[in-house]
């Protein structure tokens, strides 16, 4: 297994039942990065949705 690994909020997931998966997977959440999603139109850009990941390293108990 990977030491660092990175999990992606899903569509239909919050963010409490993807930390749930992680930690299942055996890693520890250690940074939160967003990422925003833009859509362009006629009136320019504008944000519409956004991507949430977690950066997460393996536990110590399964290193």
């Amino acid at each position: 297994m990977p030491k660092k690994r990175i999990f992606q909020v899903e569509k239909n997931e919050t963010i409490d039942v993807c930390l749930d998966r992680i930690n299942r997977a055996g890693y520890q959440p250690v940074r939160r990065i967003e990422k925003p999603v833009f859509q362009e139109d006629e009136h320019g850009v504008t944000p519409v949705d956004r991507i949430i990941q977690f950066e997460a390293i393996l536990m110590k108990h399964e290193r």
